[in-house]
């Protein structure tokens, strides 16, 4: 995979993400951290999670903080499908599979929306 950073984020726009699957949005997250040439911990998709996708992310009663939980089960089905590898204890990545996905669901969100 040819890694270039990711350009700053220019909005948080919920239109964009609200009625996509969480699953995608992590595939997302791995991506985007990914792109920094960074080690996907579970602690950074959490993180890159929250930051571009913070209504999902977030706890339904304290919204600026972000709700790991919501990423548990949701990653254990993406390594089932074979879409990343890794675990909590070490780093996530993308499979080639995985990877395509996620160019796909840039593409599909218009990717001049999500970052610069």
């Amino acid at each position: 995979m040819a890694k270039k950073s990711p350009k700053k984020k220019i909005n948080y726009d919920v239109g964009l993400y609200e009625h996509k699957s969480i699953n995608n949005l992590i595939l997302l997250g791995i991506y985007f951290t990914q792109m920094e040439n960074e080690k996907c911990t579970f602690e950074k998709v959490v993180g890159k999670c929250f930051s571009y996708f913070p209504k999902m992310f977030s706890f339904s009663q304290y919204r600026n903080w972000p709700d790991s939980r919501k990423l548990d089960r949701p990653l254990r089905e993406l390594r089932e499908k074979r879409l990343i590898t890794g675990d909590p204890k070490t780093f996530f990545s993308l499979t080639r599979s995985g990877e395509k996905l996620a160019q796909e669901i840039v593409k599909g969100f218009g990717q001049k929306k999500l970052i610069l």
